[in-house]
């Protein structure tokens, strides 16, 4: 499948040094859309898949690169969202010019779009030939309680993150860890459970929740569904990165 360089994005917004969206030093694309409505969110401006400023993957890369004195041996590009496989062609043509350049790939996805069905399937193995590095944000294994979380289920989610093992992509792998509705501890034995039945997942992250986000939803008129919840404590985090046999730094 020819990619055509001209091939026209959303994005959302740009970082140039993002030091917690992978390994090293990285260039973070955030592109705009996204289905989900992780009641958590702390991006909701990203949700309209008709928002942010239009790139083509030429002209966006072109400004990426000005950046890689900074990136050193470890870094690179990462793209996230918003959802990015909701712009899967922009998104292949991107990483197709960087890793031109030599430049490490890493796509940072809740993995909702993910289907085996034609024509997304065919063109999502086309994208991991050119992503060196999945961070995959497993928000929960249970069905109803993803619904209830995201409005979506997971099982294509989780079919992703089985995908992955067989064909043997590097992944990351990220927790929200939300008092009262991603920490019980059966929840996380079931996600270390199935996480061990992986065989490419290379770390494990627990990322503690914020409510730096919630004016944001003010600002849109959309109600906070988690307003009263608590960060969880020090101790909490603590908690869940043992029950998950995340190792102490």
């Amino acid at each position: 499948m020819a990619i055509d360089p001209q091939t026209i994005g959303h994005v959302h917004s740009l970082e140039t040094f993002g030091l917690v969206d992978g390994p090293g030093v990285r260039f973070v694309v955030f592109l705009q859309g996204c289905r989900m409505r992780c009641q958590y969110c702390h991006n909701p401006e990203t949700w309209a898949a008709s928002g942010g400023t239009e790139w083509t993957a030429q002209a966006l890369f072109q400004r990426v690169w000005r950046y890689r004195n900074y990136w050193g041996k470890q870094g690179g590009v990462t793209v996230s969202g918003g959802e990015p496989l909701l712009q899967l062609d922009f998104l292949t043509a991107f990483f197709t010019l960087a890793k031109e350049k030599e430049v490490h790939t890493v796509l940072d996805t809740a993995g909702n779009p993910f289907t085996r069905e034609e024509p997304f399937f065919s063109r999502f193995q086309r994208l991991m030939e050119v992503t060196d590095l999945v961070m995959l944000d497993l928000k929960h294994t249970d069905p109803a309680a993803h619904k209830s979380l995201t409005g979506w289920d997971n099982g294509n989610i989780l079919d992703m993150a089985r995908y992955l093992s067989d064909a043997g992509k590097p992944m990351w792998v990220r927790r929200v860890l939300v008092p009262g509705l991603t920490d019980e501890a059966a929840e996380l034995s079931r996600l270390k459970a199935f996480l061990d039945s992986l065989h490419n997942v290379e770390r494990v992250e627990i990322l503690p929740y914020h409510t730096l986000g919630a004016f944001k939803w003010d600002n849109l008129g959309i109600p906070y569904p988690l307003e009263g919840v608590p960060t969880p404590t020090g101790e909490q985090v603590a908690q869940a990165e043992a029950l998950l046999g995340i190792p102490k730094n």
